[in-house]
């Protein structure tokens, strides 16, 4: 065997969505963050588009995202549908969390290869970026309400009308312990077919 698969299958296995609430204010150093995207960048790619690109927010950018968040929300949402409190989670989360990263999909000019594919490049690169964070001992939440799929989102993180921001990946060190969690057993989610 090439790679320890009982480490490999731990760190799979450990995965968890960790919402921002439950993030302590332990800072990630950027070498982490760095690392985490360089493993992000080794995602399959059909045709070898990468169409990847990621905006990281620190700092005060993370208080720029939450205005931002908050207001478009607000902007958007019809008034019988606005709920006060998700407009005030939008604005706080950010701040939750020490590093958030807009998940973008930059669309080939071209288009040789269909935008489902792009999309799913970029997802397998996001798995790549959680179990580098998993690994560092990290929670991420990668958060995509329907604002993230607007024109005013794409004017914001400065992209093409063609691409797309596939939501936000917030990281940070959970409060307390590693939540357990568990899956349907394979019989369930699988089917084999031998002729």
């Amino acid at each position: 065997m090439k790679y320890n698969l009982s480490e490999l299958r731990e760190i799979i296995r450990n995965r968890r969505t960790i919402k921002p609430e439950d993030f302590s204010d332990r800072k990630i150093h950027k070498e982490m963050v760095v690392e985490m995207l360089n493993n992000a960048l080794w995602a399959p790619t059909h045709g070898h588009t990468q169409p990847w690109f990621f905006k990281v927010f620190v700092d005060g950018g993370l208080t720029k995202l939450g205005d931002f968040l908050s207001e478009i929300y607000k902007q958007q949402m019809p008034s019988d549908k606005f709920m006060q409190k998700k407009y005030e989670q939008l604005k706080a989360r950010p701040n939750m969390a020490t590093v958030v990263i807009a998940v973008c999909m930059k669309r080939q000019e071209i288009e040789k290869i269909a935008e489902i594919e792009e999309i799913e490049a970029v997802a397998c690169a996001v798995q790549n970026l959680h179990l580098t964070a998993t690994a560092y001992g990290l929670g991420g939440y990668w958060s995509s309400p329907e604002l993230m799929y607007t024109s005013a989102m794409n004017v914001f993180l400065g992209l093409g009308p063609k691409d797309k921001c596939l939501g936000i990946f917030y990281l940070g060190y959970p409060k307390g312990e590693w939540p357990e969690s568990h899956r349907r057993p394979l019989e369930y989610q699988s089917e084999w077919i031998e002729s």
